[in-house]
């Protein structure tokens, strides 16, 4: 008997210990559908977009243990607008409830980490969130960025203020990776920002080495394991799937395998790939197969085996109650596949499509605020409200959508075929003419049938004379939130101007022959505006002398000084002849045995830096028999850059607003036409204003030879040990220390910078702020580089298959603002420096040059009064969204139950408004405090502000009710951060960003 229950005993410890040890594997049907890459949108979606969401549905409607996640909502909602039944919405919601299909992210796509502003990566997902808590009341709580190119520390910040409960990301260095893996630190809780800490952390799941497709060695049909459907065909979807034989070991082993990698027993198996599920019933008819196999003989192979969303997984995780490892605020960038594969090109590669892409994001913001202070000031005015917002937000036409799409991590990282950049570049161009009509029409359309004044009332118009003067009316808006002064330039076809205010008063002017245009002039002028208002110019074009009046003294003809051609072979001894171009900050000392700067002065600090700016070129490997490659994705330097010209050219231009000094880089010393050329404008007449510490720096780049790599290099005297400085997607900064590596130093080396980058020692910091994304590296003591253009092509097979050679001949005028000071003064202005480069002024000339105007119509009426914030303080969004989902959420699910979703009504009285802290804590001793700001008296600008709801990042959430998941960590466990504000005061601490609903009366 003793024996008996003693060998009872042994089997149930026994069968304990196996459960015990059991390792429980969530499989997670997905398809990675990028939003453009190879493909169009359009050829992706009859390809096979459109047939993974309908036949996923199916499937999962005909098996209830089946399970999917849903990531991009760019391919979902045109499958929901345009393809689905109404049986299939049905089952969607159905399946919703039933935590059987989940929305992952839910951003219009899943956006690049490295080179995406953040305004622009906040804008998609609050987009894709408010299309989502709308149609059907649901709120993403999960992260799913398995494809972009190194993971940004600012993302799950962001994700945190959303409201996710846990992030996952992919690609991060290999080398790293494995270290990670080895030691089972692939998860951890991240405290992305260092300001914020414990406040915004986010716990964070590493993919293993394997990533987010399937292991393709297993061996399967077309080498693609678990894809029974193939691959997906282009043009025409496929009409059989292909059935392979099955291996159940094989899945056994590799799920054991990865669940060394981690420290508890449940192992994320992500089920699928890119382009993967069009085809879902032979997925999922071979699949239930393999579960099944595996679950009914558990016990031989220790594994159990279910179908899961992400939050079937995180929700396992959570509940093992573990501790956790802080992750600091350090990014994983940038990225390196092997150790000549370092995936950095990529932050210069379509250098024209990244500049379009924030300039049209910087329009749509200008757009937005100024129609919310229309629309509220105007409500029945004369510019109809929904044609308005139809210029504007994708849930009612394309503006918008088609400036998010490009967000995408294969879109303004320029890593797609030409027909696809081709692609954003044409909806680009078409979202901007939609926020410019928008505008033309708010400026150009009285505000109210009461006002009737002249544009320009005849008593104050007259300052030159009437006889031959033609006339051109331009209007300049700012959508900053502070108030500026600074100047424009406007292309103008005459050699003389006048420029008048709305007061009729004359502005200080410079006109000169165009440094772009040989039969052209620019026109400079001085503006001054206040926070989100817009003035009216009259500019004067005399057609004969124009006299000594005031108003043209007012107007400086600037003239050329032309330098002798200057070839490299010739330089003896520099730094003997030197010519200085001064303005109340600056003394910049240019060599005229060069032609190239030699020193700048900083005449605040008195402290002088030794400065010399040189175009340089990488030559590019393209023969992949002949070593490493560069690509759209890769940048392998074959050495070091050298020196891409042979001789330069030097004009200035001294100036009453700006002086003006262009530099012509000629390749080879009997060139007629320069390659290369860089227009350095140093405003005067700003004393003591914020624009006199701007050097701003024009490049024009190109055509490229094929296989060159476009670096403008700017070597100083500065001890920074190689150390650089560069923003995280513009919201914070990261220190970038040089590292030597085996193999492939310079390119490992190269860092992205959205908005701003600096190098410094003791004394001085040199900052670099910039309109485009670039890839930058200091190499060298006291170098900045930044690559401004690539030309490649290789024989690469896979690239020459795709089209992915970018053998981009075009040429690329990017724009750089330099300022120099101490670390101390530098530091309390590069933000706002860099915010104002982002959002200049927007000009509009209204029309063309003609006879004098006598009786124009209705006045143009600027707002009032100014919207002004602190200078730490930047109001990041300002806009109607449009959306019409009840902010209570109790009430926002019984509406939709009612089928409140069919009949969505927009709503135009709910403002989204957003205010971001751009300062670290102890970055500046008083920009760096928290600052209280009333928002009543903030706004009152623009109305009567009635009522204030404080929400989640996306604004789906009433910040009150988000409680997200606490995760245990080494230093315990982490707070949340919830609040309203009382009677409208809202103190905002270092980095916050504030997300509110503003009613007015």
């Amino acid at each position: 008997m003793f024996l008996f229950f003693f060998f009872v005993l042994l089997l149930m410890t026994t069968s304990e210990n196996d459960a015990a040890e059991r390792i429980q594997a969530f499989v997670i049907p997905h398809s990675h559908m990028d939003v453009g890459w190879v493909y169009t949108v359009k050829e992706s979606m009859h390809a096979y977009a459109s047939n993974v969401y309908s036949s996923v549905v199916e499937e999962l409607s005909r098996v209830k243990s089946r399970k999917f996640i849903a990531v991009e909502q760019e391919f979902f909602r045109l499958w929901w607008v345009n393809v689905a039944s109404d049986w299939h919405k049905k089952q969607v919601k159905q399946l919703l409830q039933e935590g059987r299909l989940e929305f992952i992210i839910g951003g219009q796509v899943m956006h690049d980490e490295a080179v995406t502003d953040v305004d622009d990566a906040i804008l998609q997902l609050t987009e894709g969130h408010g299309f989502l808590y709308e149609t059907f009341g649901v709120r993403p709580r999960f992260s799913w960025h398995v494809d972009p190119f190194g993971a940004s520390a600012t993302t799950p910040v962001l994700f945190a203020l959303a409201g996710f409960n846990a992030h996952l990301i992919s690609r991060i260095d290999y080398d790293l990776k494995d270290v990670m893996q080895k030691n089972k630190k692939l998860q951890f809780v991240w405290r992305g920002s260092a300001s914020l800490l414990e406040k915004q952390e986010i716990f964070t799941h590493t993919m293993d080495q394997f990533s987010y497709c399937t292991p393709s060695y297993l061996p399967f049909s077309n080498r693609s394991g678990f894809y029974w459907n193939g691959v997906a065909l282009f043009p025409d979807p496929p009409k059989d799937g292909i059935y392979p034989n099955m291996s159940l070991p094989t899945m056994v082993d590799n799920i054991k395998q990865r669940a060394q990698w981690f420290k508890t027993s449940h192992v994320l198996w992500p089920w699928g790939c890119d382009k993967q599920f069009y085809n879902a019933s032979v997925q999922f008819m071979n699949m239930d197969v393999m579960v099944n196999y595996i679950n009914t003989h558990s016990d031989k192979y220790g594994v159990a085996v279910q179908y899961a969303t992400l939050g079937d997984y995180f929700q396992a995780v959570h509940q093992t109650n573990l501790s956790w490892d802080v992750r600091g605020s350090k990014d994983f960038l940038p990225y390196s596949t092997e150790s000549f594969q370092a995936w950095t090109g990529f932050y210069g590669s379509r250098d024209v499509l990244k500049g379009i892409a924030r300039r049209a994001s910087s329009l749509l913001h200008a757009a937005e605020s100024l129609f919310t202070r229309y629309s509220i000031s105007y409500p029945d005015g004369p510019v109809p409200r929904e044609w308005a917002l139809e210029k504007l937000k994708p849930c009612v036409g394309l503006s918008q959508r088609y400036i998010l799409s490009v967000q995408h991590h294969d879109g303004i990282t320029g890593t797609e075929s030409p027909k696809v950049a081709d692609m954003y570049m044409q909806h680009l161009m078409q979202g901007m003419m939609g926020a410019e009509e928008l505008l033309a029409a708010i400026f150009l359309l009285p505000h109210s049938l009461e006002h009737s004044n002249n544009i320009h009332p005849p008593q104050t118009r007259p300052i030159v004379e009437k006889k031959d003067v033609l006339e051109q009316h331009v209007i300049v808006y700012n959508p900053l939130a502070w108030n500026i002064s600074s100047y424009i330039n406007v292309s103008v076809s005459y050699a003389m101007a006048v420029v008048l205010d709305d007061d009729g008063k004359p502005v200080p002017a410079q006109i000169q022959q165009s440094a772009t245009n040989s039969s052209g002039y620019d026109l400079f002028f001085v503006v001054e505006l206040g926070g989100l208002q817009y003035r009216k110019y009259l500019v004067q074009f005399p057609q004969s002398h124009c006299g000594s009046g005031s108003a043209c003294r007012k107007t400086h003809v600037a003239r050329i000084v032309k330098f002798k051609r200057k070839y490299l072979s010739h330089w003896k001894s520099t730094g003997r002849k030197l010519l200085p171009v001064l303005n109340e900050c600056y003394k910049l000392m240019f060599d005229q045995e060069t032609n190239l700067l030699h020193s700048i002065t900083d005449r605040h600090e008195k402290r002088s830096i030794l400065v010399q700016q040189d175009f340089c070129e990488y030559e590019a490997n393209g023969d992949v028999n002949a070593g490493p490659i560069s690509d759209n994705y890769i940048f392998t330097a074959n050495g070091s850059a050298v020196l891409a010209y042979k001789s330069v050219a030097m004009e200035i231009v001294p100036g009453k607003v700006v002086s003006e000094i262009r530099q012509y880089f000629y390749r080879n010393e009997d060139d007629k036409n320069h390659t290369y050329s860089v227009v350095t404008r140093v405003p005067v007449g700003f004393q003591g204003k914020l624009a006199c510490h701007r050097l701003e720096q024009s490049y024009k780049v190109g055509p490229l030879e094929v296989n060159r790599e476009t670096v403008f290099r700017t070597s100083t005297s500065l001890q920074n040990n190689r150390t650089l400085f560069t923003d995280n997607n513009g919201y914070q900064m990261m220190r970038r220390t040089y590292k030597n590596f085996v193999n492939n130093t310079v390119a490992r080396n190269y860092y992205p910078v959205v908005r701003a980058a600096y190098i410094e020692d003791d004394s001085c910091r040199v900052a670099f702020l910039t309109e485009r994304a670039h890839g930058v590296a200091s190499l060298s003591q006291g170098q900045f580089e930044v690559m401004l253009h690539r030309c490649l092509w290789n024989n690469q097979e896979w690239n020459l298959g795709y089209n992915l050679t970018l053998n981009d001949s075009s040429v690329v005028r990017p724009i750089l603002w330099m300022i120099l000071g101490s670390p101390a003064a530098v530091s309390s202005i590069y933000q706002q420096e860099a915010l104002e480069l982002q959002h200049r002024p927007v000009v509009m000339p209204i029309d063309k040059p003609q006879k004098l105007w006598i009786q124009k119509g209705k006045s143009i009426q600027p707002f009032d009064q100014p919207v002004v914030l602190p200078q730490n303080l930047h109001m990041q969004t300002l806009s109607i969204p449009g959306w019409n989902y009840s902010p209570n959420h109790t009430r926002q699910l019984q509406n939709l139950g009612s089928g409140g979703d069919k009949h969505f009504k927009i709503n135009f009285d709910r403002i989204l408004l957003r205010v971001t802290h751009l300062y670290e804590e102890g970055e500046d001793p008083v920009l760096s405090k928290p600052t209280t700001i009333n928002l009543k008296e903030v706004m009152q600008g623009i109305g009567e502000v009635t009522k204030v709801m404080e929400r989640s990042l996306t604004g789906t959430w009433d910040i009150s009710d988000l409680q997200r998941w606490s995760w245990k960590t080494n230093t315990g466990v982490g707070k949340t951060v919830s609040g309203m504000t009382k009677d409208f005061n809202v103190t905002i601490f270092p980095k916050e960003i504030r997300t509110f609903f503003i009613y007015f009366k």
